[in-house]
């Protein structure tokens, strides 16, 4: 590529670019990307991710029913629970509590309950997988996590969370 060619590409970034500098420099992008771009952006991902994935994410979750306790319940935990996509794999009666960073997933978290009522919800925590203290230890049967082991600040705290609050 010819360096005249380098710099009219660059020149077409930028100005594409151009309203999310100007979002950013105003103070709007980052408000706007978590509370509206991002939760429609990954609810619209969700479902193409859902059908082509819904085969292997059945046999994933179908043994589920093995983790009930004792008492005949059974309680997950979803950390980076995001629009609820797993909600459909859960098996009936599961009470779920559901987590994420980003409380602007409540609409389409909604929208998944409504689908799935199968579900018990619980409850949804604003918490990060490192620092799950609002969930009390040894509270839950099975803690589930896709697509978020790739996006925590640390792997290792979020996965001692994840034992400190699983039922012995």
């Amino acid at each position: 590529m010819t360096e005249a060619s380098v710099l009219f590409l660059r020149a077409c970034l930028a100005l594409l670019a151009m309203p999310i500098y100007l979002l950013s420099f105003l103070g709007i992008w980052e408000p706007f990307c978590r509370k509206i771009f991002f939760p429609y952006f990954l609810e619209k991902f969700s479902a193409v991710h859902e059908r082509k994935t819904k085969k292997q994410k059945q046999e994933l979750f179908r043994n589920l029913p093995d983790f009930t306790s004792p008492s005949g319940e059974l309680k997950l935990l979803e950390i980076g629970t995001g629009c609820g996509a797993n909600f459909q794999f859960y098996p009936p009666g599961c009470k779920v509590t559901c987590t994420d960073i980003n409380p602007n997933f409540q609409r389409g978290l909604s929208r998944s309950m409504n689908k799935n009522q199968h579900v018990h919800y619980e409850r949804f925590l604003v918490a990060a997988g490192e620092d799950l203290h609002q969930v009390p230890s040894g509270s839950v049967d099975a803690v589930i996590c896709t697509l978020v082991l790739c996006s925590v600040h640390s792997v290792n705290g979020t996965l001692k969370e994840v034992l400190r609050v699983l039922r012995p």
